[in-house]
């Protein structure tokens, strides 16, 4: 309690807690503790509204008061990108959860900002249908993963969870509840069936494949001419709470396959990949995903344990599986009709020779982020023929080969370094890599890292929208109170 009243006094800081609780309930509003924190910035109140227009009053106590808020879901990325100045009420959007206006055959549905995704899916699957979206993050809410823009394997031929966006309601700083784009009912009498389900590009607000935080208020004319209000939808995407509360997503719905076949093959070399990649691309098998994972090899007989442990019986890179050290995977998903599905995948592996593998499971990292809390963790998004280039830039600039994995058939991978590294070093790394990147219209964002590497680095690199994503701050959240200093140049 002396925590949260250090610059508001104590009579205040209770009138506060009063009115909160008065607002969402009594079990739902509390001093905040030590795990509920931003980036390592410990909040002051947390707040669980039990609906919209809760939350609205939550955001109107905030504003009298001047206090800061932000935004969380589940909690899985709160510690992504930059610590924001201050957080007065962390508002929980746990409640703000369901599925609506999705009657079966709907190609659209309307969903809480706080539903899990893993609830989505399984709400959306008693009626065979899914959305396109396969965040890594467990747990993660339909908000959090908007907030980061975040995005799986099914980017390649989905793109981001962005370009599934209808329409949204949202929270404006002044606790004003805004609809853009469509709601769900609207929406229903437009949509059809199977709609949407073209390759989007995946861009986000920002010109990036794959958030971060801080795209949203970049580039804002994304979808111009779709649907009314959407580019103001997008915004939303990637900004990281900073520029509105997500209430709720229309989200464009899909059948769920019939069909899905993994393609696998061995790796060696980035060089290596590029190839593939560009030999899947060209073989017309309408991949759903294209993804690879690096990790760092380490050779067997350097090992104390006997290659006939069941821990490294199975690697890719045991001599009984490829007769040499294999740097890692490249892993093709299909989607469709059975019959179909089995075809393409006998004309992809006659593309991808006598090592290609096929499965009806995805491999044991399929969908996971190469790298482990307390390591930092970069996201590279480049065009697929540079890609490799990348690689090797990364793999130089750090002096031996580091974990990588993502979407190499949209050129977007997330790569780990070791959260020992000293902060300076991981800086020259930056530097190095983004050296190489600029000229390939690339570039290499740190998506989380140790706190010392926060303060020291430059998490975004060079953001030649950061003068547009001002103006968006400055329109949408004049007062700066909603997650201060969480998006690119402090804002």
């Amino acid at each position: 309690m002396a925590d949260a009243a250090r610059s508001t006094d104590r009579l205040e800081a209770l009138d506060i807690t009063r009115k909160l609780a008065a607002i969402c309930g009594t079990p739902f509003a509390r001093f905040a503790g030590p795990a509920d924190e931003v980036a390592g910035r410990i909040a002051r109140w947390v707040a669980v509204p039990g609906g919209p227009h809760a939350a609205a009053e939550v955001l109107r106590l905030a504003a009298a008061h001047d206090l800061t808020v932000v935004p969380r879901g589940a909690g899985t990325k709160i510690d992504w990108g930059a610590a924001p100045a201050q957080v007065d009420i962390m508002l929980d959007t746990g409640r703000l959860a369901g599925v609506w206006h999705e009657p079966r055959g709907a190609a659209v549905a309307e969903i809480g900002a706080g539903t899990p995704l893993r609830a989505v899916q399984a709400t959306l699957a008693r009626t065979n249908r899914r959305l396109p979206v396969d965040a890594p993050s467990p747990g993660a809410t339909l908000g959090g993963v908007l907030a980061a823009d975040e995005s799986g394997p099914l980017r390649h031929r989905h793109g981001s969870p962005c370009a599934q966006l209808v329409g949204v309601r949202y929270l404006d700083a002044d606790g004003e509840l805004v609809s853009v784009g469509e709601s769900g009912t609207e929406a229903l009498g437009r949509a059809t069936p199977g709609s949407g389900g073209g390759r989007a590009s995946g861009r986000g607000p920002a010109g990036d494949a794959g958030g971060d935080p801080g795209r949203g208020g970049g580039d804002a004319i994304l979808g111009r001419g779709e649907v009314p209000g959407l580019d103001v939808a997008r915004l939303l995407c990637g900004s990281q709470g900073g520029l509105g509360v997500l209430v709720s997503a229309t989200m464009r719905v899909h059948a769920v396959p019939a069909g899905r076949l993994w393609v696998s093959r061995p790796v060696w070399t980035p060089l290596e990949v590029h190839d593939l990649v560009r030999a899947v691309l060209a073989a017309g098998v309408d991949p759903a995903a294209v993804e690879l994972d690096l990790p760092v090899p380490v050779p067997l007989p350097r090992r104390r344990i006997p290659p006939t442990h069941p821990s490294v019986v199975n690697r890719p890179d045991h001599p009984a599986v490829t007769g040499r050290p294999a740097a890692g995977s490249l892993v093709v998903l299909l989607e469709g009709g059975p019959a179909d599905v089995t075809e393409r995948a006998e004309r992809l592996t006659a593309v991808l020779g006598t090592e290609a593998i096929v499965s009806h499971h995805a491999p044991e990292w399929w969908g996971r982020y190469p790298f482990a809390p307390g390591d930092t963790a970069l996201r590279i998004e480049v065009p697929i023929n540079d890609l490799h280039a990348a690689v090797y830039a990364l793999r130089d600039a750090t002096g031996g080969p580091v974990p990588v994995r993502g979407s190499a058939g949209s050129g977007t991978v997330h790569a780990a370094l070791s959260g020992a590294l000293p902060p300076e070093r991981v800086a020259s790394i930056l530097t190095a890599v983004r050296s190489v990147l600029i000229a390939r219209r690339g570039r290499c964002v740190v998506v989380a890292a140790p706190a010392a590497v926060r303060r020291a680095v430059d998490l975004w690199g060079e953001l030649p929208t950061l003068p547009r994503l001002r103006s968006a701050k400055a329109h949408l959240d004049p007062h700066h109170r909603l997650a201060p200093g969480r998006l690119p140049g402090g804002l």
